[in-house]
């Protein structure tokens, strides 16, 4: 495959941007700001300055709301790929974007569609 063409946009989400380090996520649901977009709820910490680098990323979905593995991986994979699709929006922010780390969790109730994910 090899590197994208200058100006083409790139729709990966490879593993370095996925938030895996405990400590980071710790820091983020105790000092991060956040807010509720039904059926999603996103919680970011703020960059030391505007970068264009790619956020590290956290995808939830509580097991207490559904208690099948195969219902919270379907749902993840829909939060990833609407992400992974809508990323551009953010990396490519004129001056920056001030998000350092982002967590997405789904709060809803009932599973929702692709569409409605996204456009949330």
């Amino acid at each position: 495959m090899g590197t994208p063409a200058p100006g083409a946009r790139s729709y990966s989400f490879p593993k370095e941007e996925h938030l895996c380090r405990k400590k980071l996520i710790e820091e983020l649901f105790g000092r991060g700001s956040s807010f509720g977009l039904y059926p999603l709820r996103l919680v970011w910490l703020p960059a030391p300055a505007p970068t264009q680098a790619p956020p590290q990323v956290l995808v939830s979905v509580s097991k207490r709301t559904f208690k099948r593995a195969v219902d919270r991986n379907y749902l993840k994979r829909l939060l990833r790929e609407a992400y992974r699709l809508n990323k551009y929006r953010l990396v490519e922010a004129a001056n920056g974007h001030p998000v350092a780390v982002l967590a997405l969790i789904y709060s809803g109730k009932e599973k929702k569609p692709f569409t409605l994910i996204e456009k949330n």
